[in-house]
C-alpha cells in the first residue's frame, strides 16, 4: 500500500491513526456518558443540553483548526504544531479519566482536546500535501491512503473505548483515549527523519515569528478577557447565556469569521487573478463541506441515540455497546477507500471535477438518511429495537459519500491554495467541519422532541437539494480552477 509513496506518508498514517483512535473513542462514549443518570456514573444531563454541549465540543475542536494552521504558518511549522497538539489532546483524555472534581476536570479535558485537536488536525494534512510536489492522481491515493489510517483509529477507538466506557467504566473508555495518544506521539517524534523538509516553517524571518508570537499572546489574552466578562455577567444575573444560545451564536460567529477571512484574502492579500479564482473555489468547497458534515456527524449524537435506544444490538445473547456501530463507518471505509483511491488514479482525465464529487457526496449523504427515515418509521420507545441494518445501510451509503467529498476535499484545498496559505486554508476546510458539526449538535437536540422520520427526513431532503446545486455549478466552478483536478 505505501511502496509508491514516500515514507513519511506511512509515519503520518499512523500518527492520524492513533489520534482518531483517540477522538472518535472519546467521542463514542461522550454523549452517552453525560444522558447517563448519576447512579450509572454520569452526569443525568437531558437530551438538549447534552447535544448542545456535543455540538459545541466538536465544533470548536474544527474551529480551531484555522489559528492552529496560522500558529503552523508563522512560528513553528507543521511538524512542530503537530506535536504540540498532540500533547494537549494526550493532557485533555487524561483530564476526562479523573472520576474526582469532574465538574473542573471535565470541561477542562475538553477544551484542552480541543487547543489539541486544532493544533494537530490541519497540520497533518498539510504535511501530507507537502510530500507530494506533484498535484495528480498520485497525490489523491496518498490522500485516501492517509483517509484510510483515520479510519482505522475511528474503527478501534469506538471498540475499545466503548465496551470499557459502557460495560466497565465510563472514566477508563476516556483513560484509552489518552494512553493511545501517546503512543501515537512517540512513533511520530522517532520518525519524523522521512518527512525530509516537508512540515518544516519556511520564508519566515524571526522578525516576522517574533510579531506573530506577539499577535497570538494578545489574542489569547483577549478571549480570556471577554470569556472572563461573559462569565461574570452571567454569575451576576445581568445577562442569561444558555448553552443552546451560546451554540447557535457560535454557529452564526463561525460564519462570519469564514466569510471575513475570505474577503480578507481576496482584497488584501494581493494574490493573482488565478490564485483569486481558486479560492473563491475553496470557499464553495467550504460550504459543501458544511452541509456534508452538519449531516454525517450526526452519527455521534442522534444516531448514536437512535442506536442506543431503538436499535436491537442483541447478538448471540451478547448486547453490544451502542458505541460500536459508530465502527460501520471505518469498516466501509477502509474496504472501500483503497477502491476510490485507484478509481481516481484509473479514471485520470475522466475523473469526474472537485464540485462533481462534492455534489455525489452530498446525494448519497442525503439518500442515507431516507433510508434511516424510513427505519425510524417501525422505531418505538420501549419496543424490542429495529434492526441494525437500517443504520448500517446509512453508513454505507454515508461512506460512499464520505469517499467522493472528504479526501478529495482535503487534497483539493492543499493544490488549490496559495502556497504562502496553505495552512490557513486547510483551517478554512475544517472550519466548515465546525459549523457542520455545530449544526448537528443542534439537530440532535430536537431527538426527544420532534418525530424521528421527520428529523432524518429534513436533513435528507436538504443534502439532496445541495447536491443537485453542486453538480448543476459544478462546470462554473470547475473553470474557476483554472487547469486544477
Amino acid at each position: 500500500m505505501f511502496k509508491e509513496h514516500p515514507r513519511g506518508l506511512m509515519v503520518l498514517f499512523f500518527t492520524e491513526m492513533w489520534e482518531r483512535f483517540s477522538y472518535y473513542g472519546m467521542r463514542g462514549i461522550l454523549i452517552l456518558y453525560m444522558v447517563a443518570t448519576i447512579q450509572d456514573g454520569g452526569f443525568g444531563f437531558d437530551d438538549t443540553t447534552a447535544a448542545a454541549i456535543y455540538g459545541l465540543y466538536t465544533a470548536l475542536v474544527y474551529l480551531l483548526a484555522l489559528p492552529g494552521g496560522w500558529i503552523a504558518d508563522r512560528i513553528f511549522g507543521q511538524r512542530e504544531t503537530v506535536f504540540y497538539g498532540g500533547v494537549l489532546i494526550a493532557a485533555g483524555n487524561l483530564s476526562l479519566a479523573l472520576p474526582i472534581l469532574r465538574e473542573i476536570f471535565f470541561p477542562a479535558g475538553l477544551l484542552l482536546i480541543v487547543a489539541g485537536t486544532g493544533l494537530l488536525k490541519p497540520n497533518v494534512s498539510a504535511i501530507v500535501g507537502d510530500l507530494y510536489p506533484e498535484t495528480g492522481g498520485k497525490r489523491d491515493a496518498g490522500f485516501s491512503i492517509f483517509y484510510m489510517g483515520i479510519n482505522v483509529g475511528a474503527l478501534f477507538g469506538p471498540l475499545v473505548c466503548g465496551f470499557l466506557g459502557e460495560s466497565i467504566n465510563w472514566h477508563l473508555g476516556f483513560l484509552a483515549a489518552g494512553v493511545f495518544m501517546i503512543l501515537g506521539l512517540i512513533q511520530y517524534k522517532y520518525n519524523q527523519k522521512y518527512f525530509g523538509e516537508a512540515g518544516l516553517l519556511k520564508n519566515v524571518s524571526h522578525d516576522q515569528r517574533t510579531r506573530a508570537k506577539r499577535s497570538l499572546l494578545g489574542g489569547t489574552g483577549l478571549l480570556v478577557f471577554i470569556t472572563f466578562i461573559l462569565a461574570t455577567l452571567h454569575l451576576t444575573g445581568i445577562l442569561t447565556i444558555t448553552l443552546q444560545g451560546m451554540a447557535a451564536t457560535t454557529g452564526i460567529i463561525i460564519l462570519l469569521l469564514a466569510v471575513s477571512y475570505f474577503a480578507y484574502v481576496l482584497l488584501f492579500m494581493h494574490l493573482g487573478a488565478i490564485e483569486k479564482k481558486r479560492v473563491i473555489v475553496i470557499f464553495f468547497l467550504f460550504i459543501g463541506a458544511a452541509l456534508f458534515w452538519s449531516g454525517f456527524e450526526q452519527a455521534g449524537s442522534s444516531m448514536n441515540l437512535f442506536a442506543d435506544r431503538l436499535t436491537d444490538r442483541v447478538v448471540f445473547g451478547f448486547e453490544a455497546p451502542a458505541s460500536w456501530l459508530q465502527t460501520i463507518g471505518p469498516i466501509f471505509i477502509i474496504i472501500f477507500a483503497p477502491i476510490f483511491g485507484s478509481l481516481w488514479v484509473w479514471l485520470g482525465s475522466r475523473n469526474p471535477s472537485i464540485p462533481a464529487k462534492f455534489g455525489l457526496g452530498l446525494l448519497l449523504l442525503g439518500s442515507g438518511f431516507l433510508v434511516l427515515m424510513w427505519g425510524a418509521t417501525f422505531a418505538a420507545t420501549g419496543g424490542p429495537g429495529v434492526s441494525p441494518m437500517w443504520l448500517i445501510t446509512t453508513y454505507l451509503l454515508h461512506t460512499f459519500g464520505e469517499l467522493c467529498l472528504s479526501p478529495v476535499g482535503l487534497s483539493s484545498v492543499t493544490k488549490l491554495s496559495p502556497k504562502p496559505l496553505v495552512g490557513q486554508m486547510m483551517g478554512t476546510w475544517f472550519m466548515g467541519s465546525a459549523l457542520g458539526n455545530l449544526i448537528a449538535g443542534l439537530v440532535a437536540g430536537q431527538f426527544e422532541t420532534l418525530p424521528l422520520p421527520e428529523l432524518f427526513g429534513n436533513v435528507g431532503y436538504v443534502a439532496l437539494g445541495s447536491g443537485v446545486l453542486f453538480l448543476v455549478f459544478s462546470p462554473l466552478l470547475n473553470r474557476l480552477t483554472s487547469g486544477i483536478r
